[in-house]
């Protein structure tokens, strides 16, 4: 199950039952509203069933289990979150973080390769801390951190590396913009970042996956600015999924062509 709240945006149900059923796997997806405050006591209960191997999370609660957890992998400690939890046989819970990898690859699916590029990350939360991680092992040239508070400023700190800087939120002079906060996701929220102000020859990438354009893809496309959703990062996240709950020879066998999964979910 994807747990999160609200869970009218999670479009994960729709990717991998249609993996499941394609690949005659005995498994369900299904989204499950959960308050925040009810959720920790909900995922210990629903992680002990015996027919239940693990949980994707989403928004507010990727970073809810972090101390139930006895294994995470170097993007989940730094991101201070995960996407996923598995339960293995001994008992004993392992937490897995996509985010990152799945937008290095889908910016590389655009042909925007991200080694030597100026990049502007708005937002630093669990998302766009594991996005960080991976585009600083991509080196990128410059990795300017922007979000309310002191987020950003204690990211860098862990991250601690000579291409992170602290920017405020104007896009001039970057090569690439991305956007990990949740600006978008209702129509009336303003726009993350001055679009006026962005580079004409800069990419923008909105992680946020909706069927209809968010404000900053639309403000992007008045100026004919090359911008994306977050639907490809969700696709090419889908065989480290398959992986992370032990099903490698299905990873294995799309991980290479993934356009079956692509047209589904733009469609769905």
């Amino acid at each position: 199950m994807v747990a999160g709240d609200p869970v009218g945006q999670v479009q994960a149900p729709a990717i991998f039952n249609r993996v499941f059923q394609k690949f005659d796997v005995d498994a369900v997806l299904v989204p499950v509203q959960i308050a925040p405050d009810r959720f920790v006591d909900f995922a210990t209960t629903v992680l002990e069933a015996g027919n239940i191997d693990g949980l994707w999370l989403t928004i507010p609660h990727k970073p809810k289990l972090m101390p139930l957890l006895d294994k995470l992998d170097r993007a989940s400690q730094m991101a201070g979150s995960v996407n996923a939890v598995r339960r293995h046989a001994d008992g004993t819970l392992e937490g897995g973080m996509f985010d990152g990898n799945g937008l290095v690859r889908a910016l590389r699916h655009f042909g925007i390769e991200p080694k030597g590029l100026r990049v502007l990350l708005l937002g630093t939360g669990g998302a766009g801390a594991a996005i960080a991680t991976a585009l600083l092992e991509a080196e990128v040239a410059e990795l300017a951190l922007h979000d309310l508070g002191d987020r950003a400023h204690r990211l860098a700190q862990r991250l601690n590396h000579q291409s992170v800087t602290l920017h405020g939120a104007d896009p001039a002079g970057f090569d690439l913009v991305i956007n990990a906060t949740p600006l978008g996701l209702s129509t009336d929220d303003p726009l993350p970042v001055d679009v006026s102000r962005i580079d004409a020859d800069a990419k923008v990438f909105d992680i946020l996956m909706k069927h209809t354009p968010t404000p900053l893809l639309r403000a992007c496309a008045k100026r004919n600015i090359q911008a994306h959703s977050g639907f490809e990062m969700l696709v090419q996240q889908v065989p480290d999924y398959l992986r992370f709950f032990g099903m490698h020879e299905i990873a294995d066998q799309i991980k290479d062509e993934l356009s079956d999964i692509r047209d589904h979910l733009l469609i769905a």
